[in-house]
């Protein structure tokens, strides 16, 4: 166990957005997806992409981090590591929740899913992403897919599903990151040790997936309690804050920074940043000899951070004559799986836990979302409520913006 700091006092705001617990008899395990061939990378993007009218040919020029895999994510298969890891610390515990798992974008897809469930007797379902952050794409979408599974379906009404609370500041997920960290910095000093310059200086670099900054500003907003975040958007004071606790845990005189990957769009479109191998170009010119990447943005080693991280970032840490090393993503270490199974429990009625631990003095994060939050700037579409639990009225419309996520 590491020095990491937890708390489990609840603050105001997060009291007054808690959800009371429930009887459940699923779990949901919602991701993105991924193709598992050649054949399946097209129709994957095509279903990413659904909407922007990008052609194939434009797909197919950017399709090149698949194809470099033999068209295969590692993202599925993790899922169902994951799965099968979930199902095994439910059953430890005595917990007779079955889990069921469904994408966003590939096989097995959330609207057959849901439909199978409620055909096999499932009335009241709660679900967990494998996304750990507050902003649209890695929450309030997951709601919406929900929404329009459940509306197309039918099942409006019929079929409850919840969501946990965002986890990015739960311990079981921060754990791995501390451990993976000081790893990683052991290593990339004992290959300058190796190289005549043990004392050359290491940056830590936590990356995470950069959005879109209107969505980032987004993250977090509420109608009804009003918040200020560092960095304007609760997106990005939420990795701020994580790599913090991190930091104080592993080595708090070692120099970090917050960067991002896998910025896609137009252009004229603001997205966050730095670009980690633009801020590699920085630390370079600033005699940096060290880096330890740390993939705090995500739950599972996918396309982005096999692709934007173990190949692009580490090369071009290789072309700067960087030594550098990436820290293992949570995947399905024990503390986060038991820290998740942790999380189903915050919301069930048997085996309850009511303590909200959290790392980090932002958490922990609402069960039920506030009005406002992580606003969809694309279109119209329906959503679960924000009491998590049935089909709420539809967004108002905006115009669609070229090139965002």
């Amino acid at each position: 166990m590491s020095d990491l700091s937890v708390s489990t006092e609840l603050n105001a705001v997060t009291e007054r957005f808690r959800q009371a617990p429930k009887q459940y008899d699923a779990v949901l395990l919602a991701s993105f997806g991924g193709p598992e061939g050649q054949d399946d990378v097209i129709p994957f993007l095509r279903n990413v992409t659904r909407g922007r009218g990008i052609p194939d040919e434009r797909l197919e020029e950017v399709s090149h981090h698949y194809r470099a895999f033999g068209g295969i994510s590692p993202i599925n298969q993790q899922n169902r590591e994951l799965k099968a890891a979930l199902e095994a610390e439910l059953a430890a515990r005595g917990i007779e929740l079955p889990v069921l798992w469904g994408n966003r974008n590939w096989d097995p897809y959330i609207a057959p899913v849901l439909q199978d469930a409620y055909d096999a007797g499932h009335r009241r379902m709660l679900m967990l992403t494998t996304s750990a952050y507050t902003c649209y794409s890695s929450c309030r979408q997951y709601r919406e897919d929900i929404g329009i599974a459940l509306t197309e379906s039918g099942l409006d009404g019929k079929l409850e599903v919840d969501k946990v609370r965002a986890y990015f500041d739960h311990p079981g997920f921060i754990e791995p990151f501390v451990e993976g960290t000081a790893a990683g910095l052991a290593k990339v000093r004992a290959e300058l040790a190796t190289a005549g310059t043990p004392d050359a200086p290491v940056r830590v670099l936590f990356a995470t997936h950069s959005i879109p900054t209107r969505d980032a500003e987004a993250a977090g907003a509420s109608e009804e309690e009003p918040r200020e975040f560092e960095g304007n958007s609760a997106y990005v004071a939420q990795h701020l804050a994580n790599a913090r606790a991190i930091m104080a845990a592993v080595a708090p005189d070692v120099e970090w920074d917050l960067v991002y990957q896998s910025r896609s769009g137009a252009p004229h479109v603001p997205w966050l940043e730095p670009d980690i191998n633009d801020h590699l170009e920085v630390l370079a010119e600033q005699g940096i000899k060290g880096a330890v990447i740390v993939p705090l943005g995500f739950v599972s080693d996918h396309m982005e951070v096999a692709w934007d991280l173990d190949t692009e970032a580490l090369e071009t840490c290789k072309n700067l004559g960087i030594a550098a090393t990436r820290v293992p993503t949570p995947g399905t270490h024990s503390t986060f799986v038991s820290g998740l199974v942790d999380l189903i429990c915050e919301r069930t009625v048997e085996q309850n836990i009511s303590e909200r631990p959290h790392a980090t003095e932002l958490g922990p994060w609402y069960d039920v979302l506030p009005a406002g939050c992580s606003e969809n700037f694309r279109g119209a579409k329906p959503v679960i409520a924000e009491n998590g639990s049935t089909v709420g009225t539809v967004h108002e419309a905006h115009p669609v913006e070229e090139g965002t996520k």
